[in-house]
């Protein structure tokens, strides 16, 4: 429920067999939930917990970009501090402190907190253990980050742990001394996928809505709500209920248990509130509330986590048919033109996303591999690993071989050559390239399923291989393993479809109680 416990790095016997010697890595893809964080609200001060938690080190040495002439040719950096302020007696204006009196150091609410650094930063050393010591797939030293692909959703706490992780898989040592800025891509919060976007997909929020409801109807009266009110009822406001859809609901409070038993001492709950019985009966609530939908319901799935399945996918496809939308177009070249980047490279080898754990759940239980999982710990992390045949050969979209090294400028002039149109308001926005991209499996040719052929995906969570049900069917899989789906499996496509986000699917009008898996 709380802080991810990795297991020791894989032998060589477990790496022979989970990366055989007929597969050739191709791209990966890392989505991880961010690192221990305060609880997202103060609850529970009757309790005895400080609203204002003294763990996040990062607010003595902040750092912001300044304009140091208005002519905007010059640019420095702000070194700061923050302090919190708080209303104190009679609304007057005091310093926020921790349990001791602490005023530095203290964190925001959501806030990314020292051990939340550390184990983003631990992940990333671990990332590179296995796909740079282990495997030899990413190089050793770096001069840029052209191959990588780095995003985060708008809230800091995903954006820090990415930076943090990134640190850790390539710190300074094994950074060249003239490498430039890595390029960080996020999104608006109307337009985010990397999370289930309820704020800004009407229907979504309808359909959360009614399987939250149902969870309230089938547990509010039983016998395992009446234990976990025998145990914590006493600290609720006015003595009421503990239920799914209290106040504070019951997934409130496990953000908070899950809060404090990643931390110190000075922000721990009373005892009652650690009961193993008490807290495995609310993670199985709570991961029936938040992610049922996902296993039951198609239109859930497209809605939810639909879009964030469909960049997964196309990014696959992508690195297939090296048309740059493996993530190349996004990540760019020299002051911001869109093509092969600074470093001349042809292709993502590795992406990284932060995002959150309901991002992780929902992506596992819509692929049908969630089934007795626990909530998603800080820091648990999923891989999207995409393999080929070690006797295929690369081949652009263009008919380019990939493999080869290749200059900046030839490469460029590869890349433009592969450019089509602009879309969006007046031709501003990205660049779409020619391809097979995003087009809905029943609508390949051919020749375009044939450049699929060969190509394998394998997840895994926490350094777990998962198996998806609907590739265990044959030929659906590498011949001997399941866990390895082809690249066309209907699993892998079924909730990626290329339309997915726009208004017209989120507002559609459906009883969510009527949907069939």
């Amino acid at each position: 429920m709380t802080t991810f416990v990795p297991r020791p790095p894989y032998s060589r016997e477990e790496l022979d067999r989970l990366y055989p010697k007929n597969l050739k890595l191709q791209l990966v893809q890392i989505l991880l939930r961010h690192g221990e964080r305060s609880p997202v609200s103060a609850r529970f001060q009757n309790a005895g917990l400080s609203p204002y938690w003294p763990y996040c080190n990062a607010a003595r040495q902040l750092s912001s970009v300044a304009m140091t002439k208005t002519d905007w040719s010059t640019w420095g950096q702000l070194q700061w501090r923050r302090r919190l302020e708080t209303f104190g007696d009679n609304d007057a204006s005091v310093l926020a402190s921790g349990p001791n009196g602490e005023i530095d150091a203290v964190c925001n609410l959501g806030e990314l907190t020292d051990k939340g650094r550390e184990t983003t930063l631990a992940l990333g050393e671990r990332l590179r253990h296995l796909y740079i010591d282990q495997l030899n797939y990413m190089p050793r030293i770096i001069g840029d980050a052209d191959m990588i692909y780095l995003r985060a959703t708008p809230m800091p706490r995903a954006l820090e742990s990415v930076q943090q992780c990134f640190w850790g898989m390539y710190p300074l040592s094994a950074r060249t001394a003239a490498f430039p800025p890595p390029t960080i891509i996020t999104r608006t919060f109307q337009e985010e996928t990397l999370f289930p976007n309820e704020a800004n997909c009407r229907r979504f929020s309808q359909l959360s809505k009614a399987f939250g409801q149902r969870t309230a109807e089938r547990w509010n009266e039983t016998n395992e709500m009446e234990y976990l009110n025998s145990l914590i009822q006493k600290w609720m406001p006015n003595n009421s209920r503990v239920q799914v859809d209290s106040h504070p609901r019951l997934s409130g409070i496990m953000d908070t248990i899950n809060s404090t038993l990643a931390h110190g001492p000075k922000t721990r709950l009373p005892q009652a509130f650690y009961d193993q019985k008490g807290c495995d009966i609310i993670d199985q609530i709570g991961v029936e509330e938040w992610f049922s939908g996902y296993q039951e319901s198609t239109e859930y799935r497209t809605v939810g986590i639909g879009g964030l399945a469909g960049d997964i996918v196309a990014r696959m496809v992508g690195s297939v048919e090296k048309s740059g939308n493996d993530g190349l177009l996004e990540i760019g070249g020299e002051d911001g033109t869109l093509g092969t980047g600074r470093g001349g490279e042809k292709y993502i080898k590795l992406g990284m996303s932060g995002c959150h754990d309901t991002t992780l759940a929902a992506l596992l239980a819509s692929l049908g591999c969630f089934e007795g999982e626990k909530w998603p710990a800080y820091t648990a992390h999923i891989a999207f690993e995409l393999f080929r045949d070690a006797q295929v050969e690369r081949v652009s979209i263009d008919g380019d071989r990939l493999d080869e090294p290749v200059t900046a400028r030839a490469a460029h002039k590869q890349n433009q050559g592969r450019l089509s149109t602009f879309f969006g308001s007046g031709g501003k926005g990205k660049l779409a390239t020619e391809g097979i991209s995003r087009k809905s499996s029943e609508v390949l040719s051919a020749t375009e399923r044939e450049k699929l052929n060969s190509h394998y995906v394998r997840i895994r969570y926490n350094d777990r291989p998962m198996i998806i049900p609907g590739c265990r069917l044959p030929g659906r899989h590498l011949d001997g393993d399941e866990s390895f789906c082809t690249l066309l499996s209907k699993p892998l496509l079924i909730n990626s479809p290329p339309i997915i986000g726009k208004k017209l699917v989120c507002q559609t009008l459906m009883d969510p109680r009527s949907q069939q898996k």
